[in-house]
């Protein structure tokens, strides 16, 4: 007799054996670091008839030591497994989203870059959100919102304040921009 929750056994034992809290991060971490430093070129470049390589070699070691130490703490796996979960939650409800405003314009085609006002809106509230997928991630958004819930006059005068006088410096700091004449 089959059992009924087979799939469900096969990833409770990939669970068991540290897919989730081993392996995943550390390919994760791994070609996240190592994408970065051969785009940056970091680490240096060698000449290879007569064009520029990056240093793979050394490229690969620090992202597998980077990698490794990531998934020595269980809190930072437990950071990225949470943050990756949210973002991936985030991304299908953006694509949701995209679904159904699509279905208003029936057989035309909806693209955000004929709203270019919407994309950059989209773009602000995507990034907010991973922000606030970090610090929930990272246990933060309690003190943040600790300071929201006991708010009183002397906070709000006080950052009120200060975001005046970063204005003002900003305004005061940058130089106008000059019009080409044509």
């Amino acid at each position: 007799m089959v059992e009924e929750n087979v799939f469900r056994s096969a990833i409770t034992f990939l669970d068991k054996l540290g897919v989730y809290d081993v392996i995943l991060p550390f390919l994760l971490i791994f070609t996240i670091m190592f994408a970065i430093l051969e785009k940056t070129k970091v680490l240096g470049v060698e000449k290879i008839d007569g064009k520029d390589l990056t240093k793979k070699n050394l490229n690969a070691m620090v992202a597998f030591v980077v990698s490794f130490l990531v998934i020595a703490s269980t809190e930072l796996v437990g950071v990225i497994n949470e943050t990756m979960s949210h973002v991936v939650l985030l991304l299908i409800l953006v694509v949701s989203f995209m679904l159904l405003v699509g279905v208003f314009f029936g057989s035309k085609e909806f693209t955000l870059e004929s709203y270019p006002g919407w994309t950059k809106f989209f773009m602000v509230l995507m990034f907010m959100g991973i922000v606030v997928i970090f610090l929930n991630a990272l246990d933060w958004l309690q003190y943040i919102a600790f300071l929201f819930v006991n708010w009183n006059a002397e906070w709000a005068a006080t950052i009120i304040l200060f975001i005046i006088v970063i204005g003002f410096m900003w305004f005061i700091t940058t130089e106008p921009k000059i019009k080409k004449e044509e």
